[in-house]
């Protein structure tokens, strides 16, 4: 399994996470005021950002010319600690806010499922396993995926 041998789905991911990230921003947009008065949705869209990003600089990285596979889980890894940190702060942020319900920390666990993928693909392929690339894939996908949720959050659920 070599690098070039994902350059198709680097490509497709690196131009959807990029829209979609900005999508998200514009979303958030309609109701920032809304949004602004409740920190846990504030940490919560800089949680769902970071990880949409983080599957941008995934799969930007992997476009990298003859890079070696530990030095791309390298990249990956460190922009993977940088979004664990945001979705850990909404996490914690969304567990101490009284009127929090299940419903609100399982959506914002959510989060963490493509964190996961990123951090076990990174950590294989820097240790030159090439599997790795197959985790960063399932990353990537559950990014977007966790993406929509909290969009849908930012348009829909803000105004209930």
């Amino acid at each position: 399994m070599t690098l070039e041998a994902w350059t198709d789905f680097n490509v497709a991911v690196a131009g959807a996470t990029a829209a979609l990230a900005g999508l998200l921003i514009v979303a958030l947009s309609v109701n920032v005021s809304e949004i602004v008065k409740a920190p846990t949705l504030t940490a919560r869209a800089a949680g769902a950002i970071s990880t949409l990003l983080l599957g941008l600089v995934a799969t930007a990285a992997g476009l990298v010319p003859g890079q070696p596979i530990w030095a791309l889980g390298a990249e990956i890894l460190l922009a993977t600690v940088v979004a664990w940190v945001l979705q850990v702060h909404a996490m914690i942020l969304v567990g101490r806010d009284g009127r929090a319900t299940s419903e609100h920390l399982a959506k914002s666990a959510v989060g963490v499922l493509p964190l996961l993928a990123f951090s076990v693909g990174s950590v294989m392929l820097v240790l030159g396993m090439p599997g790795g690339f197959y985790a960063v894939a399932a990353g990537c996908v559950l990014a977007i995926v966790a993406a929509v949720i909290f969009s849908w959050v930012a348009l829909v659920e803000v105004l209930r």
